[in-house]
């Protein structure tokens, strides 16, 4: 859904020249390991992530587009031992670092792997996107914004990194921060067929994280959303956006 905006970042980096060897850190299922091969031709990327399922998943696709020569799969844990990823031009991490248990230590160790000059794109969401109308819905209204209340509340005490400014932690690491920018996102639902599956996707995420807090009356409104084949289903919304924003740094070794 965002590959329009991950590419106008990727295409708005602050770079001296071409990159040939990209890293992508915590690169899910390839996003912006695609993003990345389709705005440097000439690149490769090295993909990591701990799971391995996203990274077979990862290659799949690169294997159908006809670009797997062009790419490294790594698994590793990065809170851990970090394996050899050579010394890459750019290394790209898009909403991963927040899931760093040490982030200043990963901070240090990217300052370490860059090539001299080499840039860091870091680029983190600010929340997590909404997707009703306003005060939506209509016999629940408000809703969201509780879901999204509980959830925030869940992430400051479980994942504290979240929507940090990573601006002095960047410095900290011996980087210069070039740029620093924050992106509004605004999909029109009736003009993204697939955002209705994205946003049973992401609510169905974030139902797990905020059952506990929500009142009796809000889970069960939730439910009938989530419920693919139900007559409230969010599948069957014609109202729906993706409303949310990112923010990109852009830092460089000296």
């Amino acid at each position: 859904m965002l590959a329009e905006h991950t590419a106008s970042i990727t295409a708005s980096l602050p770079l001296k020249s071409g990159p040939l060897h990209i890293v992508d850190l915590g690169c899910g299922t390839g996003a912006g390991t695609f993003a990345l091969l389709a705005r440097f031709p000439e690149a490769e990327v090295a993909a990591v992530d701990s799971s391995a399922d996203h990274l077979r998943r990862l290659r799949e696709k690169a294997e159908a587009s006809g670009v797997d020569d062009r790419v490294r799969t790594v698994q590793a844990d990065l809170d851990a031992a970090w394996p050899d990823l050579g010394t890459p031009e750019l290394v790209w991490a898009s909403a991963s670092m927040h899931h760093m248990a040490d982030p200043a230590r990963t901070l240090r160790k990217v300052h370490e792997l860059l090539a001299p000059g080499g840039l860091f794109a870091v680029v983190e969401p600010v929340g997590f996107p909404r997707f009703l109308p306003e005060g939506g819905p209509e016999e629940r209204p408000g809703l969201e914004e509780r879901i999204h209340a509980a959830s925030d509340q869940h992430h400051a005490e479980h994942v504290p990194h979240c929507g940090a400014d990573w601006g002095p932690g960047l410095t900290d690491a011996g980087f210069t921060v070039e740029e620093t920018r924050t992106i509004t996102v605004h999909l029109d639902g009736s003009r993204h067929e697939a955002i209705g599956r994205y946003a049973l996707r992401g609510l169905q995420r974030m139902r797990g994280t905020v059952a506990q807090a929500l009142p009796a009356e809000d889970l069960t409104a939730l439910d009938r959303l989530l419920a693919a084949d139900g007559p409230h289903s969010i599948l069957r919304r014609a109202d729906l956006a993706v409303r949310t924003e990112r923010t990109v740094w852009a830092a460089r070794r000296a």
